[in-house]
């Protein structure tokens, strides 16, 4: 078999052959110098696993409980934005893929896919969701996602203003899509991907729209600028305020400062999850990985868990053994869409599930409780 998918890198080098360049950059980029990036990556190579030998792991399990829940694996699908502007229908693909494989899946509020066409096809979507200060449009957006059938809701922090991404400007690339000639001439460049996914979805179903954001839905196709609330005065208070109405679990994502944990805690949420965005906002960022440990301090009982940079079973391991509940995962399962639907998201967490059991075995551990003295940093 010539160049066969092994493990979950494999699907991003094959995913950027068959998307036109600015799609694909938009899905693998991040902000200005891209150093988050790459630091995010990185900072797995600082810790090292010390095995233990001569354990019968015969009994050890993937599985793991993350608010009363017990999940198949340790990892989860994270909230992606704009995801069907790579593959048609991408959400529910990757819902249902989640759902069949029993790992938590999260609705981003930048999907181009209603919410309750998601949680139909997956009961046990999570949702994410990006505030501002307008207190009338947090309700309102807040009571629909609870009468979808939500009840683990995120809250976005590290988006206080749009990001610096200069490769999307290179590349052509805006939010909503702008009619160009680049952008023509860069479909033009991968009829496959022109045809299966933005002809044939619009001539079906319509134009895809940003339907989450609350307001009025927004085109995928359109000459006017995404036009949303400033959300640079979103605080504490407006938090506090969100918690007051929101009776189910409600989880801060985009933090990595142990003071916001301790903020976090007070205030009664119900998890934090250190993350930089994948370096996809703040660039210089400090690794949500090198965090994980003191934020989970921090925390007491109240979980933490993580994203960004997360690639390998060894990734997801070093994370757990540093104290995060769950990990989140989200570029290379949006390449298993591309390459596969479904399908092929189904064959990447087979494929990382796999590792984190084969993995367990020859670091000597039976469950997850194990890891927390099988790593170092060096």
């Amino acid at each position: 078999m010539k160049n066969p998918i092994l493990n979950l890198l494999d699907f991003e080098k094959a995913a950027q052959k068959r998307l036109p360049k600015c799609i694909f950059g938009f899905i693998q980029g991040g902000a200005e110098d891209e150093v988050s990036v790459q630091s995010n990556r990185e900072a797995f190579n600082q810790y090292k696993l010390l095995p233990r030998v001569m354990v019968d792991t015969t009994e050890r399990s993937t599985e793991t409980q993350t608010f009363g829940r017990t999940w198949s694996a340790p990892f989860a699908i994270a909230p992606m934005g704009a995801m069907a502007v790579a593959v048609a229908d991408a959400d529910r693909m990757l819902a249902r893929a989640a759902a069949a494989a029993n790992i938590p899946f999260v609705l981003s509020g930048a999907s181009l896919r209603r919410m309750e066409d998601v949680i139909a096809v997956n009961e046990s979507s999570w949702f994410q969701a990006y505030l501002t200060a307008q207190v009338a449009d947090n309700l309102s957006l807040i009571q629909r996602v609870e009468n979808s059938g939500f009840r683990t809701l995120i809250i976005t922090a590290d988006v206080a203003v749009g990001a610096n991404r200069e490769n999307d400007v290179r590349n052509g690339y805006t939010s909503p899509l702008r009619p160009s000639f680049k952008l023509l001439a860069d479909g033009l460049s991968q009829p496959r991907w022109l045809l299966s996914n933005f002809i044939r979805p619009i001539l079906t179903e319509g134009m895809p729209h940003f339907e989450n954001f609350g307001g009025e839905p927004i085109p995928m196709l359109s000459r006017a600028g995404l036009r949303l609330h400033r959300r640079d005065n979103f605080n504490w208070e407006s938090l506090k305020h969100i918690r007051d109405v929101w009776k189910h679990r409600l989880v801060l994502k985009g933090i990595l400062d142990p003071e916001d944990v301790t903020r976090a805690r007070e205030l009664g949420l119900d998890g934090v999850i250190a993350s930089n965005h994948g370096g996809r906002q703040l660039d210089c960022t400090i690794a949500p990985l090198a965090m994980v440990e003191e934020m989970s301090r921090a925390a007491g009982s109240m979980p933490v868990m993580m994203d960004s940079g997360v690639r390998r079973g060894t990734d997801v391991l070093k994370a757990l053994a540093l104290g995060a509940q769950h990990v989140f995962i989200g570029r290379p399962f949006l390449y298993a869409a591309v390459m596969g639907g479904q399908a092929g998201v189904t064959q990447a967490i087979g494929l990382l599930q796999a590792e984190i059991y084969r993995n367990m075995a020859l670091l000597g551990a039976v469950d997850f409780s194990d890891l927390r003295s099988r790593i170092r940093e060096i």
